[in-house]
């Protein structure tokens, strides 16, 4: 019979360092498993509000609606998609659900003495792994935060002309 094992969520450094692994896990886990579930939501929502807007667009228009009608539309369109652009859910969605599921995977190889975790220091493996595979999402987080839009950026100093010198339109 199998024995299940309760991990605390609360540890701290303070305590028992097993018992603040354990938290940890448990902690990455439930915020990546709940913050996918809230991409997938807000993805799947804006894409259904986008198909349905962009399905009545031609409708309207066929129908000769008004004007001020089939370009609300439109723009509603334009706008669904921009803002699925600038949020990334769907990204983030499988990012998310990605580093859950890769945890989930490390908790029951963990939890079984299976896998890398079958000998030595697995307390200390498990904490690596954990904090390796938080701080690679973390990075690549960062990465997709700062980089910048090309349609956003000025122009770099090395694209201007140097001071003094003029440019001529062609005539």
């Amino acid at each position: 019979m199998s024995k299940t094992v309760k991990l605390p969520r609360h540890a701290t450094m303070h305590d028992d360092p097993v018992s603040a692994i354990h938290a940890r896990l448990e902690n990455q886990l439930a915020w990546y498993d709940h913050r996918a579930l809230v991409m997938h939501h807000w993805y799947n929502g804006l894409k259904v509000l986008e198909l349905v807007a962009a399905v009545t667009l031609p409708v309207v228009a066929g129908l000769d609606g008004p004007r001020v009608v089939t370009a609300s539309i439109a723009a509603v369109v334009a706008l669904l998609v921009g803002v699925q652009h600038l949020f990334q859910f769907h990204s983030k969605w499988i990012s998310y659900r990605s580093i859950a599921e890769t945890l989930q995977h490390e908790r029951a190889l963990y939890l079984a003495h299976a896998g890398p975790y079958r000998i030595g220091a697995r307390d200390r493996l498990l904490a690596e792994t954990v904090e390796s595979l938080v701080s690679q999402e973390h990075a690549r987080w960062a990465n997709t935060e700062t980089a910048a839009d090309p349609t956003d950026d000025p122009p770099s100093p090395a694209a201007a002309p140097p001071v003094g010198d003029t440019q001529v339109a062609p005539a």
